[in-house]
């Protein structure tokens, strides 16, 4: 037998340093060519690292949250034959510099309950939501818990400490179902209720490690508060020609072509506009001081994604119609949702799109995508009465929120290009004249 050292590879674009973010094995876990070892984090994108050889986990080389450099060691191997690392050139067992830490195992799978653990009796803790029984004695895994942003409110909402939920995901990942089940478990032992009508009482706390994703976003929003002077620019816009033409356009071609939603319109009255506004499709570079404009049009979408926030980009906007932009839009969101963008997917955006949807508020002040200039935020669209000819009548309003870099930026520009915008989206027709 021999030993085989997988060193973090040179991913490419300079990049010289990785966080890793989740171990797919433990240390004598058996692993086949190909298989997934573990996802790492550049600045751009997650990366999946895959085993060239088939062997048996000797030894980890870091924690999900550590940073390590191309090169370091990775994972250690123990494989048939010599390996890459020679039995006979390790010291000997009393002399063998220790191993790397291992990481913990990743929370394992949900499995069927069985009779050794179906017979634990409940108990009740004074530390647990609502002063419930809880389904096990014990927490299900020494790990953090695995779990979306969504399902972890769903726990709140439910008063549930994901600790001692078991998970039914990949990885041991908690879902929604996995919640439900434990409430009908917990409820199952619950007395009948005595209508006191007392309020239960919350206790516990959980400490959630900021890495993978979440800690590039938080670095990267921090980075661009700390040097981009932000100032925001709120407008009204009256979208009820747009919202009619929007669901003509969908009725007469729907199941022929991609659905349109609102950002495809908007997406083309930015390509109109900045013809007139060239200083909004830029990018700074603050070390040598230079604007650079682009006459493409890359526009960046802010896309909520499982992990956190992500900006794919709709390459090369201004030569897309509705429903090639529509299609893009929709590729972009599904590849971010799955985990599935790649590094060219998302990166080199010169302009870009904050949506929440029917979520989007009345106003927001959204964050610049550093190294841009600035961002348009789309609010939601309400009815409300409005005067038109002298008369009270209903108009579909939205807002658009933008905000801009105040060192290249002044005022009375980043107005006058949001009234372009504006009139645009409120003429419709004017979007497609050239």
């Amino acid at each position: 037998m021999g030993t085989h050292v997988i060193k973090m590879p040179d991913i490419g674009e300079g990049i010289a340093e990785v966080e890793l973010v989740k171990w797919y094995v433990a240390v004598g876990d058996e692993v086949g060519e190909d298989q997934t070892l573990a996802d790492v984090m550049t600045d751009k994108a997650m990366v999946e690292i895959p085993s060239p050889v088939v062997g048996r986990v000797v030894a980890l080389g870091g924690e999900p949250g550590q940073v390590l450099a191309v090169g370091a060691e990775l994972i250690r191997l123990e494989v048939a034959g010599a390996g890459n690392l020679r039995d006979a050139n390790r010291p000997a067992p009393e002399e063998a510099a220790p191993a790397p830490a291992a990481a913990p195992a990743p929370a394992p799978t949900a499995e069927a309950p069985t009779p050794e653990t179906a017979a634990v009796p409940r108990r009740t803790d004074p530390e647990l939501p609502h002063d419930a029984e809880r389904p096990a004695s014990r927490p299900v895994s020494g790990s953090p818990p695995l779990a979306s942003p969504a399902v972890r409110q769903h726990a709140w909402d439910l008063g549930i400490e994901l600790r001692f939920v078991t998970g039914s995901g990949q990885g041991g990942r908690i879902l929604h179902g996995d919640l439900e089940a434990y409430v009908q478990q917990r409820d199952a032992g619950l007395p009948p209720a005595t209508g006191g009508g007392g309020l239960a009482k919350r206790s516990g706390e959980e400490r959630i490690p900021l890495i993978g994703l979440r800690r590039k976003i938080a670095e990267k929003m921090q980075a661009a508060k700390r040097h981009i002077p932000h100032f925001t620019y709120v407008e009204e816009v009256d979208v009820t020609e747009l919202e009619a033409l929007r669901a003509t356009l969908n009725q007469r071609w729907q199941g022929r072509r991609a659905h349109l939603t609102l950002l495809p319109f908007l997406a083309r009255a930015l390509v109109v506009a900045v013809r007139d506004y060239p200083q909004m499709n830029a990018r700074f570079d603050e070390e040598s001081s230079t604007v650079t404009r682009y006459g493409a049009v890359h526009l960046g979408i802010a896309t909520q994604g499982e992990q956190g926030l992500a900006v794919p980009v709709v390459r090369h906007a201004e030569t897309l119609d509705l429903w090639g932009c529509a299609q893009e839009v929709a590729r972009l969101a599904t590849a971010v949702r799955s985990g599935k963008a790649g590094r060219d997917e998302l990166s080199g955006s010169t302009l870009t799109i904050s949506s929440l949807g029917p979520l989007g508020g009345i106003a927001s002040t959204p964050i610049i995508n550093h190294p841009e200039v600035a961002i348009i935020g789309v609010n939601r669209i309400v009815e409300r009465p409005a005067f038109r000819n002298s008369l009270v009548v209903p108009r579909k309003l939205m807002n658009l929120s933008a905000s801009f870099d105040h060192r290249l930026i002044d005022g009375q520009d980043a107005a006058s290009f949001i009234q372009a915008v504006r009139q645009l989206l409120e003429q419709p027709a004017t979007l497609f004249l050239e």
